[in-house]
């Protein structure tokens, strides 16, 4: 049986654990004075378990590894701000570091489930979510497809000559 709600995954169980250590430092500490960096870095946390949240309700797995590709650069972005808490004297070496390895799991939690979801075998396709063809998600496309590749068909072939004039098939 596979998983059925967003709070299931391992990676949004981390991820919600780092939201509450972060809360809970933010709130008691210092950096309650320092109302930008407290809400970056509380905006960071909270992005984490929100992207995995959304992505798991996408429709495919390529959107799934998108919102999962969010997730891990916002983890990225609260390493960063962790740094910046260390060097205002915000926190000591031992908070910095707790907080920076809590972040390290959470990402490797992500990007694992990121490689299974792209090494994954492709399910087929429905004519109205073409996105989860694998070859979409190929590492030199890991951005996923471009509008481009998601077209099947051009605008001028969508307009419909009738009587010498064109007319707007959607009307």
């Amino acid at each position: 049986m596979g998983v059925e709600r967003f709070e299931d995954l391992e990676a949004w169980k981390a991820a919600r654990e780092l939201t509450a250590s972060i809360y809970m430092l933010s709130n008691r500490t210092a950096i309650a004075k320092d109302f930008g960096l407290k809400d970056q870095l509380q905006r960071a946390a909270a992005s984490i378990m929100a992207n995995i949240a959304e992505g798991f309700d996408s429709r495919s797995d390529l959107d799934f590894v998108r919102f999962l590709s969010y997730a891990y650069r916002s983890a990225s972005e609260l390493q960063s701000h962790l740094y910046i808490a260390l060097d205002q004297g915000y926190l000591d070496e031992s908070q910095f570091h707790k907080l920076y390895e809590e972040t390290v799991r959470v990402k490797k939690l992500i990007n694992g489930f990121i490689r299974y979801l792209r090494q994954k075998p492709a399910k087929a396709s429905t004519p109205l979510d073409r996105s989860t063809d694998r070859e979409l998600l190929t590492p030199d496309n890991a951005q996923g497809p471009t509008n481009d590749a998601l077209r099947t068909t051009d605008h001028r072939q969508r307009t419909i000559k009738k009587g010498g004039t064109r007319a707007n098939p959607y009307s």
